[in-house]
């Protein structure tokens, strides 16, 4: 699939934007619905078209061998890149794409150039916030497109892993996309199912999974990878991609909810590979985090695609399951908790937000509706907070609405961990009731004082409720955003919850990663770890062939190397 149009710049998705918020959370929720009672990859399995067939008439890469496994082991060295979620804002997926589809790059602290993969393999969550045509075409296929053109010269292939929010859509947009064996920019697609498993040279394996929505691996998947497992030698050595971390999810939550685990993981290593897994590669958290033993397993986090930043300075992951310490993350945790001093500024870097906080208080004091405008000190607080709690609990429309309230505050704190469910979220509740109440005593005294100045009508008279209700709307926005931003703030620099909720609402586009892989002929597996600590934010048209636009900003910073290479 191509795209020759001008591409469309999208900006980072605003997850606090309430329309986004709204459709979202109906795409999640139909997609956890259906989920549960349809496997898209048993129809895939039973219904979908022989990977040899022609289907479009366009097709470019080659389909897989007899054995459903596409064969790159005739070659003495090969080079891969892997990109995880990506598909998010334009500068960031873009520079991501430019920088790792040049024919070579030099990061800083290389040796040498380091030449584009042979093989593009995406680690999931290939688009944001939602999957849908549209979604792809303007998030991931025309970023690629514009930084590496179609091109009659030889095309390396493209494979794909899909994440959750590839699921979202029932992976119908994914399988148009990568299960069709067309044009993506200048890659070949080649795969038939949403899993794959590639023979790579030296007695090297890469194997793609499909853990659908979090669910264990579907029994079509559990046969081919059985297939492939008896057709690897004794001394061949697997690279496993999957959507998630399972490794890291298990250290954090497994207390918690002893579902979360690595069982896939094991089952695949233990009793369908029946070898130890040389490196797993994984994204969805959308930093660079490695973790290895003294015997030199990998696990590798390079969720740095494009999507926003998560943090590194949350649960501690320093040590996991199976003597996996950890050996470096970017960005370093002091700059990831220097990050989210940012949400100090929620307010102006999630403006639309405002309307939320500004209808809830606005609706909490109506439902209330208590006259505090005899009430002129703050001496009087105590008498003002006395009579608003007598108005609201012989009210049971306002106790509804406040419980209703205080209900939504629990849902949104972290739901791992009950005893900080109940405490943050009824802390973080009573600290926006306590707002409510300083922003309606004052909207009270001003709106009453104003309605006998201008119109000699005094309190609950449609002069004095509409003057109250635009001072309430105003400061709710801001005090409200404001307060967001603050509990954020605290719960992950502090009790290092919300880690997810504080970083999405700083849509960071920076701190960019990818992975470049190279097998050379002695069989030595090398991964070069790159970072982008700020990606561009101006482009310019390139004459020069290649990329349709090269970086425009002199305050972007070149690739790097995160580390130093990991050779295995």
């Amino acid at each position: 699939m191509s795209d020759n149009k001008e591409p469309v710049r999208c900006p980072m998705v605003g997850w606090y934007d309430p329309g986004q918020l709204a459709r979202t959370a109906v795409d999640v929720a139909v997609s956890t619905i259906f989920g549960r009672s349809a496997d898209y990859r048993i129809t895939e399995a039973l219904a979908g078209p022989a990977a040899e067939d022609a289907v479009f008439g366009d097709e470019a890469g080659a389909p897989p061998n007899s054995d459903g496994v596409y064969d790159y082991g005739d070659r003495n060295e090969m080079w891969l890149d892997f990109i995880a979620d990506s598909g998010d804002g334009w500068n960031s997926t873009y520079s991501v794409a430019y920088h790792a589809s040049q024919p070579q790059l030099t990061p800083a602290g290389a040796s040498e150039p380091l030449p584009r993969g042979q093989v593009l393999v995406f680690g999931g969550d290939e688009v944001y916030p939602t999957s849908s045509r549209q979604v792809y075409r303007e998030r991931l296929v025309q970023p690629f497109a514009a930084a590496s053109p179609r091109t009659d010269a030889a095309n390396p292939d493209v494979f794909a892993v899909p994440g959750n929010h590839d699921w979202y859509d029932s992976l119908v947009s994914f399988t148009r996309l990568f299960c069709s064996r067309r044009a993506f920019g200048n890659w070949n697609t080649r795969q038939a199912r949403s899993y794959f498993a590639l023979r790579l040279p030296q007695h090297w394996w890469l194997i793609g999974t499909d853990v659908q929505l979090s669910s264990d691996i579907d029994v079509a998947q559990v046969r081919y990878f059985k297939k492939v497992a008896s057709l690897m030698k004794p001394q061949d050595r697997i690279i496993l991609c999957t959507a998630e971390p399972h490794w890291i999810y298990a250290k954090i939550y497994n207390k918690f909810d002893k579902e979360i685990n690595e069982n896939n993981l094991a089952f695949l290593e233990q009793r369908v590979f029946g070898r130890e897994i040389s490196v797993y590669l994984s994204g969805d958290l959308h930093h660079y985090r490695r973790h290895a033993t003294d015997a030199g397993l990998q696990k590798i986090t390079a969720g740095g695609g494009g999507a926003f930043l998560h943090p590194t300075h949350g649960p501690d992951v320093t040590e996991l399951a199976d003597g996996y310490k950890l050996k470096k993350a970017f960005p370093s945790a002091a700059d990831s908790w220097k990050i989210n001093l940012k949400n100090l500024g929620f307010l102006f870097m999630n403006p639309k937000f405002g309307v939320v906080t500004a209808l809830l208080y606005t609706l909490t004091c109506w439902s209330v509706m208590a006259d505090l405008s005899k009430y002129k000190s703050i001496n009087d607080t105590w008498l003002a907070m006395g009579e608003a709690v007598s108005k609201a609990i012989t009210n049971p429309t306002a106790v509804f609405w406040i419980l209703l309230v205080w209900g939504g505050f629990l849902m949104f704190t972290d739901v791992h961990s009950k005893p900080y469910r109940i405490i943050a979220g009824t802390l973080h509740g009573l600290t926006h009731v306590l707002a409510v109440f300083f922003i309606g005593w004052f909207a009270t005294y001003v709106s009453v004082k104003l309605s006998l100045q201008w119109f000699d009508k005094g309190f609950f008279t449609p002069h004095q409720l509409l003057i109250a209700a635009v001072i309430i709307f105003v400061l709710g926005w801001i005090v409200g955003s404001i307060v967001m931003g603050l509990y954020l703030l605290i719960s992950l620099n502090i009790f290092k919850r919300h880690a997810n909720e504080a970083f999405s609402a700083l849509a960071c586009p920076d701190w960019k990663n990818f992975l470049r892989l190279r097998i050379d002929p002695n069989g030595r597996l090398t991964i070069f770890p790159i970072g982008i600590r700020r990606v561009a934010r101006k482009w310019k048209e390139s004459n020069a062939g290649g990329s349709a636009y090269v970086p425009d900003d002199s305050k972007a910073t070149q690739p790097e190397l995160i580390e130093q290479p990991i050779t295995i």
